[in-house]
């Protein structure tokens, strides 16, 4: 998973072709810790088709807020730039990988 920050979001994110998934996680977050090893395997599953990233919103504050992320764990799917799809809170692996399927 490539890891972002504010020097390199807009080229990784934003002007990346294809869909691209964000997963705004914190230290501190339980459950972004939990659900982290899970992500990774499906970057695995579906790596090929989307570019999978994180970012460490406890270093990327102002980052996290402007892409409107109030809550973790936050996984966003972007596409042409634009946020396409999203899940918050609550979220299971079975989530993720429904809202993966839907976008690629």
């Amino acid at each position: 998973m490539i890891e972002l920050n504010a020097e390199n979001f807009e080229q990784e994110v934003l002007k990346a072709e294809g869909p691209v998934l964000v997963d705004f996680w914190g230290p501190k977050c339980e459950p972004c810790k939990a659900l982290m090893p899970h992500v990774e395997e499906l970057e695995k599953k579906y790596g090929d088709r989307v570019k999978f990233c994180k970012l460490d919103t406890s270093k990327n504050m102002r980052l996290a807020i402007s892409q409107k992320v109030m809550g973790l764990p936050t996984l966003i799917i972007y596409k042409g730039g634009e946020k396409v799809d999203q899940v918050t809170k609550d979220v299971t692996v079975e989530m993720i990988e429904e809202m993966i399927k839907r976008n690629i």
